[in-house]
């Protein structure tokens, strides 16, 4: 902080200028955050982390694309190779003051802290989201009628969904209900739900200066 001060004394009143405004907006930069969805295939968990990363900006990381790749290329039986990826991939993100979304079932109580552990060792927030679908009959129905959007990934039937491992939660998360809401309804019911220090900051006040001048300059040669 001293340092960055000591860079502006002396300097044109210009250079003073926008010294400060890159202080000010250093000094307010957003912590990343870890959006660590977790839930059944035929949840909306996809769909919603999609519009989520989407919305905020973050990179979005999908276990279903990385295992299938590892397959295709590797020919190997995927067992916990891809959440070992992406664990690697979001952490070189965090780093970058990027937020990741990661996108996957993350079915056991092992995934679910070791994301934690990327936020922790990155120094990035991070939110833990269940996506649940309440309606049995509407669960299936999707389980068995949507299409894959990953190439080459044969989807789980509706038996393999639910005879699939799922450990309880022993600790806070947002729980999302997607049954009987459209994407639109979904969205905003999580960005209400998230808590304050996982949202989005808005602009910096140092910013709006100099949006305010580039509008009168446009002004002008209009």
């Amino acid at each position: 902080m001293v340092l960055a001060l000591a860079m502006v004394v002396g300097k044109p009143v210009g250079v003073r200028q926008a010294l400060r405004e890159r202080v000010v907006a250093a000094l307010n930069m957003e912590t990343p955050t870890l959006y660590i969805f977790s839930g059944l295939p035929g949840s909306g968990k996809s769909t919603l982390a999609h519009l989520l990363a989407r919305h905020v900006g973050a990179a979005y990381l999908r276990i279903d694309t990385i295992e299938q790749t590892l397959r295709q290329l590797c020919a190997i039986e995927v067992q916990g190779e891809g959440y070992l990826l992406a664990y690697r991939v979001a952490a070189d993100n965090l780093r970058l003051g990027t937020s990741v979304v990661a996108d996957s079932c993350n079915p056991i109580e092992l995934t679910r802290r070791e994301w934690e552990r990327v936020a922790g060792e990155t120094g990035a927030q991070y939110v833990n989201i269940e996506v649940v679908c309440s309606d049995r009959r509407e669960h299936r129905r999707r389980v068995e009628t949507r299409p894959s959007t990953v190439a080459g990934l044969t989807l789980p039937t509706w038996r393999d969904v639910v005879e699939r491992e799922y450990d309880g939660w022993t600790v806070d998360r947002v729980v999302l209900d997607t049954c009987g809401r459209s994407e639109r309804e979904s969205l905003a019911e999580l960005l209400a739900k998230l808590p304050v220090s996982n949202k989005p900051l808005p602009a910096t006040r140092a910013a709006q200066p100099n949006r305010k001048r580039a509008a009168s300059r446009r002004g002008r040669r209009d």
